[in-house]
């Protein structure tokens, strides 16, 4: 195959912890975006039958129309890669990755007769076991037997994405999204002897929001895990400094104050005398052992947990800054002070709007970091947030797949290269 078809074929395959980000080179800056989940429908319901429904799982956008009962939303609903990872062992969970990555391929797959299949370039997590590699490029070979859709796969660590989506050879990546915060040194290569994973991310914060609705009257929508993510998304912020923020908004609470109204009903969401509390989403992220939230946990809201998850250990209460300085202190002294100097912010979670009328109250999540960064002694630290940061990882999968020749065949001893899955 040509070097020519291979770089008008790049397909990109971000599978991220919340959203699920794919499409092919020929799209430019922005991928399509379905959520990283799957709902199993009950094919024995007497309405199924009458209704004619044949599939058993519906993913992306169909999903509202099929949603029953909140009750049968925990049982029926499958968010695969909670914590970035897919178990070995969860056949639900590898249904919907199978689901998700056919619903990519086949919405942009050519009808010609020239189309011999898409150069595949996927990216997950850094910390994800060799088994999820198999398992990926079994799915493929699995699609192929019923239409030829991928040529050839790769698979990239999503903090190396973002370094090649930036072409920044040495830097640290924070890469966090829904499940967790992957913080990874690069130099040239990740060094994977001093990742540090965080068992924190949009998630958590989506779980303080649920409390924060609930103190707020709101009990119902929190049981909805989308609204409490839309919630979380509209009103939450970021401060410089928590208990200023506090008492500034419990000063002006007019200032502060948001009313919400959920698209397409009539719901409004006002938080009112709670406004305050839209500091604490922010915050959470960063620093979840700040005193205040101790009274969420002694109500019953769970803390981030330490978890070992195959050979990695995930932090659940260490604050950011101090897991990037733990990060980067696992590497030699020489380079530390190179990887201070580019650390980039990518992910979802990172997408955090700070109000011009707000302004040094609530702060963006680059400010936030060089600050903590700053009180703990680390100086001339540069922290940038990516261009548009819940694409990077795509962007850099789509320069990868251009980049590599297509002679370059899959090596297991160093993770890289092409895979022929056709």
């Amino acid at each position: 195959m040509s070097e020519e078809y291979k770089r008008e074929h790049v397909f990109g395959l971000d599978y991220g912890t919340s959203d699920f980000k794919f499409g092919p080179i020929t799209l430019g800056e922005v991928p399509e975006v379905i959520e990283n989940r799957g709902y199993f429908i009950d094919k024995s319901s007497l309405m199924s039958r009458i209704m004619g429904v044949s599939r058993d799982i519906v993913i992306g956008r169909d999903i509202p129309r099929f949603l029953e009962s909140r009750e049968d939303l925990a049982e029926r609903m499958v968010y695969p890669m909670r914590n970035g990872v897919v178990s070995k062992d969860d056949e639900r969970a590898w249904r919907v990755i199978e689901e998700l990555t056919r619903y990519a391929l086949e919405s942009f797959a050519p009808k010609d007769e020239g189309f011999q299949g898409f150069y595949v370039v996927a990216s997950i997590s850094i910390v994800s076991p060799r088994y999820m590699y198999e398992r990926l490029f079994e799915i493929f070979r699995r699609l192929n037997s019923e239409r030829l859709l991928v040529k050839s796969a790769t698979i990239i660590p999503q903090p190396l994405a973002v370094a090649i989506a930036q072409k920044t050879p040495t830097c640290t990546v924070v890469e966090s999204g829904h499940g967790n915060t992957q913080i990874c040194p690069i130099s040239m290569y990740p060094i994977r002897n001093a990742v540090i994973a965080l068992n924190r991310g949009g998630g958590a914060a989506n779980t303080l929001t649920m409390e924060i609705l609930k103190d707020a009257g709101y009990g119902d929508l929190a049981k909805e895990e989308s609204l409490v993510r839309l919630v979380k998304e509209r009103i939450g912020l970021i401060p410089r400094d928590l208990d200023e923020a506090i008492r500034y908004a419990k000063s002006n609470i007019e200032k502060v104050r948001v009313k919400f109204k959920v698209p397409g009903t009539r719901i409004v969401i006002d938080l009112g005398d709670l406004s305050w509390a839209r500091f604490l989403i922010g915050e959470y992220v960063f620093n979840p052992g700040h005193e205040i939230f101790q009274s969420y946990f002694a109500r019953g809201m769970p803390k981030p947990s330490d978890l070992k998850f195959g050979d990695t250990y995930f932090y659940g209460m260490m604050d950011m800054a101090e897991a990037i300085i733990t990060s980067i202190e696992k590497c030699s002294i020489e380079l530390q002070p190179h990887l201070y100097s580019k650390v980039l912010l990518s992910g979802g979670n990172f997408s955090w709007n700070a109000p011009r009328e707000l302004e040094g109250i609530a702060v963006t999540a680059d400010l936030k970091l060089r600050e903590m960064l700053l009180e703990k002694g680390i100086e001339n630290v540069e922290v940038t947030i990516v261009g548009d940061p819940k694409y990077s990882v795509w962007r850099g999968c789509i320069v990868y797949g251009y980049a590599v020749p297509v002679d370059y065949k899959w090596r297991w001893e160093k993770m890289e290269g092409w895979m022929d899955v056709a």
